[in-house]
């Protein structure tokens, strides 16, 4: 019922701020309610505090004690929703698939998969020495096990 309940509240609060999307949403012992966003345009610290204010304030510390964290997904936390790869086209990942780490620049993603693209240094076909090509691989959502931005400075 008490989970239900914020539930309702986060999905009332997320029509209101169509950009924002719910990555993570648990009620942990002692009613400890953790609940993690992400926005097409990233999350302000301001999103965070319409969230916390629309469940704190709907919800009664007399009938129910609780805790409550709003925070944003972090820049180095592996992506969970196709959502999470269209904001990010363009950027450099690195992807976990069947095993093996591919990185490469994030060049299309739909609702199946994406497409990452990188240059690789490849013995030339005939003669000595190598050769830079274009390299361009597809991934369907369930055979990535893990992917993440690669934060550069």
């Amino acid at each position: 019922m008490f989970k239900e309940k914020i539930l309702a509240l986060i999905e009332t609060t997320l029509e209101e701020n169509p950009s924002i999307f719910l990555i993570d949403f648990t009620v942990g012992p002692s009613n400890k309610i953790n609940i993690i966003l992400d926005g097409d345009n990233g999350v302000a610290l301001k999103d965070c505090v319409a969230f916390s204010r629309a469940i704190e304030n709907n919800l009664d510390r007399e009938e129910e004690d609780f805790s409550l964290e709003v925070a944003s997904a972090g820049a180095t936390s592996p992506m969970v929703m196709p959502r999470q790869y269209k904001k990010n086209i363009g950027r450099e990942l690195e992807v976990r698939s069947q095993g093996v780490k591919f990185e490469g620049k994030l060049t299309e993603a739909t609702d199946q998969g994406i497409t990452l693209e990188w240059k690789a240094r490849e013995p030339k076909p005939i003669g000595k020495g190598k050769v830079t090509v274009q390299k361009k691989q597809e991934f369907v959502f369930s055979d990535i096990e893990e992917a993440k931005v690669i934060i550069k400075f």
